[in-house]
């Protein structure tokens, strides 16, 4: 059995964050955290690109226009949805998960949920705060880990 675990050195390239401007200090955060993730793991400054969209409900659009274009290792969809006293929380997490599993599946590329689904504003900022474990640095290295284990899946196939 030969056994393939992500190889990080595999996973040069170009990575592309959509992000919503809703709940922008939150949001902020998150991209922060998933930047040094990937410049930690040497990704380029100038290989990251950022796309910002209004919210979270536009980013399944959003993330597999982006993925089409065949150029990123990873898109990672960064946003905020913190639950109200109405049910659109549930509404636009939901939709905003499936679309999001949708546009992967139809690319082929590897879109990385890095949306806050919080039930008010403290538990989001503490996700998001880098002296407590920023979210986003570990969706930033889930797409490093996911860009890898695609290019490693590429070179089983080919032997």
């Amino acid at each position: 059995m030969q056994t393939y675990n992500p190889d990080l050195s595999q996973a040069a390239g170009r990575y592309a964050l959509v992000a919503a401007k809703f709940n922008e200090p939150v949001v902020s955060q998150l991209i922060n955290g998933i930047k040094s993730a990937l410049l930690t793991h040497g990704v380029e400054a100038g290989d990251i690109d950022c796309f910002r969209i209004p919210g979270a409900f536009e980013l399944p659009l959003a993330c597999q226009q982006v993925a089409q274009q065949g150029v990123y290792q990873a898109v990672i969809a960064v946003g905020a949805v913190i639950r109200g006293g109405t049910p659109h929380f549930e509404y636009i997490s939901s939709a905003c998960a499936h679309g999001l599993t949708e546009a992967s599946l139809r690319t082929d590329i590897p879109v990385i949920f890095g949306v806050l689904t919080t039930d008010n504003a403290d538990q989001a900022f503490e996700r998001a705060d880098p002296e407590r474990g920023n979210k986003g640095y570990e969706v930033g290295m889930a797409a490093l880990e996911m860009a890898a284990l695609r290019h490693s899946i590429q070179q089983a196939g080919r032997e």
